[in-house]
């Protein structure tokens, strides 16, 4: 489907809407604005996407803009991290731009309202101004302090500024209705005391301000055209609009705020406090920990850029609120790694079969293609020899005509190898199978054209030569939640649904060409899933993460 021929999203009807109607296209620039207090998850990717996107529809910039004005909780990690994420995502900004950047204007517009007579100190606590805002039902009640003249408002904003108060002690409002039937007309705080040093600014001020008097001002600033939110901002337009009306002139664009409902994901949580809760309280092993929906940790874990956007083209722009299932990311990953990822064999949970007419000693390379299915792929030698590993769970002593796996009496077909056939086993104890002794036939060698090699054979395992194996540390990730919406509970907090079987750590044995794998490197283990190597591996020590399963356990669990 081409760019011209796609369905709009009502955004793009609403800008298509904007230029039939006089807006120049050379008007249109579009910006990505998120706070550095913690790192980009799976919806903010929406939004990216949404942003970047329009950016490239309409070949128009695209501002990165950090909203830095809490700096109680923003940090530079978190300023690299978010830029690192956007241009992994295939993503580049115009601009590099900073909330910070314009303090200086914002003070000198809020000195301008307080001489307009719209903006006040108000000494009095959080708690006290919180209650006289009354109720979305009830008018609130004017401050003691709104009517103070504007020389001791702007003596006291002054002190303000430099320091003279502690912080909670005073804050700076703007005077606009108290009795508005929009709860966030009645007098928004504009600034507030934070003694804590800033990421780039250090210590040159002690205000900040608030996030509603910023982001529209900065979008004004910037002069961008749709300045899009997500949807918890839509009551929030409204001042938005107030404040532009403060400062915008006739010789300059207007912004337009428009909403679009954020990406809501099954089986995970999407607030930054509560990840962060995860990574303080040791529940995951940082911000990009594979069991994250962090960008960083989907990328850890194996996850695409294309496979994001993929996901977030087919979850759509909407404008109500809703849960997307999870399965949907987890097709779209596997929908992309099926077309790249090379096949390779490697056994999870393994058995030793001993083929007993097979000469003691003998070992072959046989030929194995990456990708039975698709070309470009390549292929390489795979070592052969009289004892090999496979999945214990491709055995058994006895089972129904159902089961085309190994079993007593029966035969199977070895994965670019050869026929065998299972005699007898042997076991501990405690009666776990530990050896299986099989028989091969040896004209069956696939691909040797022989009249053997074409017999038809209903299992086909894959397999390792045990003395070529590659031993490698394997994790196994799961969904890091059990249900499907641990933040929507009254009666639990999201940490009550913590899946303790997130994380299964094994050693495998995998064939000796993963030896040379890098950092990164995604390869389809067959049989068993996608698996991507980890950042913690080292030479002679290969660590794979367990990206997606081929198949869905937890819809075989959800209909038991």
């Amino acid at each position: 489907m081409t760019e011209e021929t796609k369905t709009l999203n009502f955004i793009e009807h609403i800008i298509e809407e904007d230029l039939a109607n006089g807006l120049g296209k050379d008007k249109l620039r579009f910006r990505f604005p998120p706070e550095p207090n913690g790192y980009l998850h799976i919806g903010h990717a929406a939004s990216i996407c949404l942003n970047f996107g329009l950016g490239e529809r309409y070949n128009a910039p695209v501002n990165l803009r950090f909203d830095d004005t809490n700096p109680a909780k923003e940090e530079q990690e978190y300023v690299d991290a978010i830029k690192k994420d956007i241009e992994w995502l295939g993503f580049k900004w115009a601009n590099e731009l900073y909330s910070s950047d314009y303090f200086q204007q914002l003070y000198d517009w809020t000195i301008d309202l307080i001489k307009d007579g719209k903006a006040y100190v108000d000494e009095q606590s959080s708690e006290e101004i919180r209650t006289q805002k009354g109720t979305p039902t009830s008018v609130g009640t004017d401050s003691p302090y709104r009517n103070r003249s504007v020389e001791e408002n702007l003596a006291l904003f002054e002190k303000m500024k430099n320091g003279e108060f502690d912080e909670g002690a005073v804050v700076l409002r703007a005077k606009i209705d108290m009795s508005h039937n929009n709860m966030h007309m009645r007098d928004p705080i504009l600034y507030r005391v934070l003694k804590k040093a800033h990421h780039r600014t250090g210590t040159d001020w002690c205000i900040f301000p608030m996030y509603d008097w910023t982001h529209g001002e900065s979008d004004y600033i910037e002069q961008i055209s749709h300045s899009i939110c997500t949807l918890e901002f839509k009551s929030h337009r409204e001042l938005y609009d107030w404040y532009l009306d403060q400062v915008v002139t006739s010789d300059k664009l207007r912004p337009k705020q428009r909403e679009f409902a954020r990406r809501n994901l099954s089986y995970t949580i999407m607030s930054k406090r509560k990840l962060l809760q995860l990574v303080e309280s040791g529940v995951v092993k940082g911000w990009d920990d594979p069991r994250m929906p962090t960008i960083s940790g989907l990328r850890r874990r194996g996850y695409t850029p294309e496979s994001i956007k993929h996901f977030s083209e087919l979850s759509g722009i909407s404008k109500r609120d809703n849960v997307t299932d999870v399965s949907l990311l987890e097709f779209c990953i596997k929908d992309h790694l099926n077309t790249i990822a090379p096949r390779v064999m490697a056994v999870l949970d393994p058995v030793k079969v001993v083929i007993t007419n097979y000469p003691e000693g003998k070992e072959e390379f046989l030929d194995a293609n990456y990708n039975d299915y698709a070309e470009g792929f390549g292929g390489r030698d795979v070592p052969f020899s009289r004892e090999i590993y496979i999945e214990k769970e491709d055995f058994r002593e006895e089972a129904n005509k159902k089961f085309f796996r190994l079993k007593l009496g029966k035969e199977v077909r070895l994965k670019n190898a050869y026929i065998i056939k299972a005699e007898s086993c042997v076991k501990d104890t405690e009666g776990n199978v530990t050896e299986i002794h099989c028989t091969y036939d040896e004209d069956s060698l696939s691909g040797s054209g022989s009249e053997a090699s074409l017999r038809k054979i209903k299992g086909t395992l894959h397999w390792v030569s045990a003395k070529h194996a590659v031993e490698a540390e394997v994790r196994v990730y799961d969904r890091l939640f059990s249900d499907e919406a641990p933040d929507n509970h009254k009666d639990k907090g999201f940490m009550d649904f913590v899946n303790p079987n997130s994380l299964e750590v094994i050693t495998a044995f995998c064939e000796p060409s993963l030896a040379s794998a890098k950092k990164g490197d995604t390869f389809q283990f067959q049989r068993k899933g996608y698996f991507c190597v980890d950042k913690d591996s080292s030479e002679g020590k290969l660590v794979f993460n367990r990206t997606v399963p081929l198949r869905d356990s937890w819809a075989k669990m959800e209909t038991k």
